[in-house]
């Protein structure tokens, strides 16, 4: 039986195209002047910092259900997938670095804001609720519960693209509309809720809720918008089993917050290094994963 170190695939070394950037979970490359090679790692990053031991096939489940809400969702707004395949573009002993974790995708101008959209409150917008009675601004109806759903819909609740180690923060709505003016950012936040809703609606068809999400943007040299990034994945989203839901207590659930969890336990300040993952929480996190990609697509 191979080593967890063995089967994972950390970081990429692609030579035969130009590297350009290594983020929490993902290595990005030059294919030429319009196209980027994006691979999914195995890497996992909780409160903004990478922990030092990966998740095996995590790359993988990402990009199958990346690919999966790209293709379902693209009536509703265009994404930046080219349909090349990763295996094409790079050489013959790198195939095996991209191969079912990468997209070859177009390249677009990413936008600076993340489009979070909540349709239950938990989380940072749960402790902003119970400060305030509102979330980023958002006046909510008083007595709400941790976990509830939100009764007039999911809420569009905008936050900053942090640069690597720092925190995203939320912002109102009046500053996305400062930095990228009104119709945009009424776009961003209409096609947000509309993905969202009828992601959440199919999702709990098949037993998982879809508590929140985050979704980028990027423009093209038109200023059309597109979906970039990844769509509707464990690492983006809060999936929450759809048997074991209840108001009131914060659910199992089938993403990262197992990990957080665990890290919240332990005696760490939230900066790197991060402390190594016991095996038995990598093999569950894994297995949350796998469990969300079957239930979803299978």
């Amino acid at each position: 039986m191979k080593s967890t170190k063995e089967c994972a695939l950390f970081e990429t070394h692609i030579k035969s195209l130009i590297f350009l950037h290594r983020g929490k979970v993902r290595d990005i490359y030059a294919v030429d002047d319009d196209k980027l090679l994006i691979v999914q790692t195995d890497r996992i990053s909780a409160f903004d910092v990478i922990l030092p031991n990966p998740v095996p096939g995590k790359g993988k489940l990402l990009t199958a259900l990346s690919a999966f809400w790209f293709k379902k969702l693209s009536h509703i707004i265009p994404n930046h997938l080219t349909g090349i395949a990763p295996e094409s573009i790079v050489a013959a002993n790198e195939r095996e670095q991209v191969l079912d974790r990468a997209f070859v995708i177009r390249k677009l101008k990413p936008l600076p804001v993340e489009a979070i959209v909540r349709g239950y409150i938990v989380g940072s917008g749960w402790k902003d609720y119970q400060q305030s009675g509102a979330v980023c601004g958002i006046p909510l109806p008083p007595g709400l519960e941790q976990a509830e759903k939100l009764p007039g819909g999911a809420i569009f609740t905008p936050s900053t693209k942090a640069a690597m180690g720092a925190h995203d923060e939320n912002i109102a709505l009046p500053e996305v509309e400062r930095q990228l003016g009104k119709t945009l950012t009424s776009k961003i936040k209409k096609k947000a809720v509309q993905l969202y809703t009828e992601a959440a609606e199919y999702a709990v068809q098949r037993g998982i809720i879809i508590a929140d999400t985050k979704f980028e943007f990027g423009l093209d040299d038109a200023g059309e918008l597109y979906l970039i990034d990844e769509a509707l994945t464990p690492d983006s989203s809060r999936f929450w089993p759809a048997d074991q839901y209840q108001a009131g207590i914060s659910p199992p659930s089938y993403d990262k917050q197992f990990v957080r969890d665990w890290l919240e336990r332990q005696d760490w300040n939230k900066k790197p290094p991060a402390p190594v993952l016991p095996d038995e929480v990598i093999r569950q996190t894994v297995e949350k994963y796998r469990e969300a990609l079957r239930l979803l697509i299978a």
